[in-house]
């Protein structure tokens, strides 16, 4: 996995610099990352974009506040500018590094099949031709296809004064298929992602016709569809990005970012029950080829499982190294950037509500009228209060224990502290999906997910 070739000995010396006046930590970022993108829109290749991110970043951590210098320049004179610059910037207690130690992790425990790169272009822009010509041909009724393809392959190299001396390579590859229908009067559009810490491989197990058809469909049956009723009634939300809901109102607030400054309605509610008793979370960096996962963070730690919420306790924040100072808390290797020119800071990985012991037809069953949520769509939320609202892109009513009419137009709108303690059953068909996370370090590529779950009582904004 070994990437880059720089001298240990003179790393050590730039972190000892940066510290030569003051400061508890300091760390060094090196990116060396290469993307490749192809969006295919009115049955043709629209734009193909090849980048190249190159660069380092130099933190110091002083007196509780962070110092966050970078430059695309990594020549040795370049490094002990930074450090020079940055020891300028800081006074107090001084900290001297450790000699770095030997790196902990050296296998790649994400194995990239199929390595995207060696792939010719002409092999996936028929991928894309292939979405395109499958949602056409659903209907007439399909007036616009736009298909992404996307690929990276993201070198990282962190040294600290701690001692960690960490490297890892990330190679992700993600699809993405839109429809949109309209019958005139009414504009619909659905669309369908699949994302992987993985190669190619990922694209070769993918139904392309499956995929297309479904957001083709989707589109075209949300025009037909009504408005549900206003009001607060149950809600049964469909698995996988269904999880965008406990991602935004809750995972966010669990994250040092917020806790660390006081900031998060969860703060001090360590070992409180916090939901239900049938919720369960984690936050899992581990799972093989996944979206959010990787071997170390953006500090050099080792990715873990970090569980959350365990039978509706609170048992762990998402920590990184600013977070552990501030909060006297361990660190659980989840420091995330979008890249070098980003300080790190705490981000979720794949974040997920656990399996339960119910059936999706057991949720439904005993509604007289409520909503299913089969698909999310945009949204907003507020971390220091939870405060949430989100779209349902498609949705269904149900009706005396049955789902029945499509309706769109619907708004969940609520608080994730009391969302949480509304969660009345957990089915038993868990499944992430794929998303970009935005956040104070950039945009990260992050997993949500649950089983199908069943809140008792929600507010639906329709018509």
């Amino acid at each position: 996995m070994k990437h880059f070739n720089f001298d240990k000995s003179f790393l050590y010396s730039i972190l000892e610099k940066s510290l030569c006046n003051g400061g508890e930590y300091a760390d060094l970022f090196f990116e060396d990352t290469k993307a490749n993108s192809i969006s295919y829109l009115d049955s043709k290749v629209d734009s193909m974009n090849l980048g190249i991110m190159y660069g380092v970043g130099l933190r110091v951590i002083a007196n509780m506040k962070t110092i966050y210098l970078y430059s695309n320049d990594t020549s040795n004179e370049s490094l002990m500018n930074l450090a020079k610059s940055a020891s300028l910037l800081v006074d107090g207690a001084k900290s001297m590094p450790k000699m770095f130690t030997e790196p902990h992790n050296t296998n790649n425990n994400h194995i990239v099949h199929m390595p995207p790169f060696e792939v010719s272009f002409d092999d996936k822009i028929e991928v894309l031709k292939i979405l395109d010509k499958t949602s056409r041909s659903v209907s007439d009724k399909i007036k616009q296809v736009i298909n992404r393809y996307i690929e990276k392959e993201r070198n990282i190299l962190v040294c600290t004064s701690k001692g960690t001396f960490e490297e890892d390579s990330q190679t992700y590859v993600r699809l993405v298929t839109q429809a949109l229908a309209s019958d005139g009067a009414n504009t619909q559009y659905a669309h369908k992602t699949y994302g992987a810490l993985d190669g190619y491989k990922m694209i070769k197990d993918i139904d392309l016709k499956e995929m297309a058809t479904y957001s083709a469909e989707t589109a075209i049956r949300m025009l037909d569809a009504g408005y549900p009723k206003s009001g607060s009634y149950p809600v049964v939300i469909e698995n996988a990005f269904g999880g965008v809901i406990f991602h935004e109102a809750c995972g966010h607030a669990l994250e040092a970012t917020s806790v660390a400054d006081n900031a998060s309605v969860f703060c001090g509610k360590m070992g409180e029950r916090i939901a239900s008793d049938v919720v369960t979370a984690y936050d899992d960096g581990t799972i093989s080829n996944a979206w959010g996962s990787y071997n170390i963070d953006d500090e050099g730690n080792a990715s873990q499982r970090t569980m959350l919420i365990e039978n509706g306790v609170l048992k762990n924040y998402l920590v990184d190294e600013l977070g552990s100072m501030k909060m006297e808390t361990p660190i659980t290797g989840s420091a995330r950037r979008e890249n070098y020119k980003y300080a790190p800071t705490s981000r979720m990985r794949n974040t997920f509500i656990d399996n339960g012991d119910s059936t999706f037809d057991e949720l439904i069953e005993n509604i007289e009228y409520g909503l299913y949520a089969k698909s999310m769509g945009g949204g907003s939320v507020d971390p220091g209060t939870t405060d949430y609202n989100f779209a349902v892109s498609e949705g269904y009513l149900i009706e005396n224990g049955k789902i029945t009419k499509p309706v769109r137009g619907a708004t969940l709108i609520g608080r994730g502290c009391d969302t949480l303690m509304k969660i009345e059953a957990v089915s038993n068909n868990l499944k992430l999906a794929d998303g970009m996370c935005g956040s104070v370090s950039g945009s990260v590529p992050t997993s949500v997910g649950q089983p199908t779950i069943r809140v008792s009582e929600l507010t639906v904004g329709g018509r």
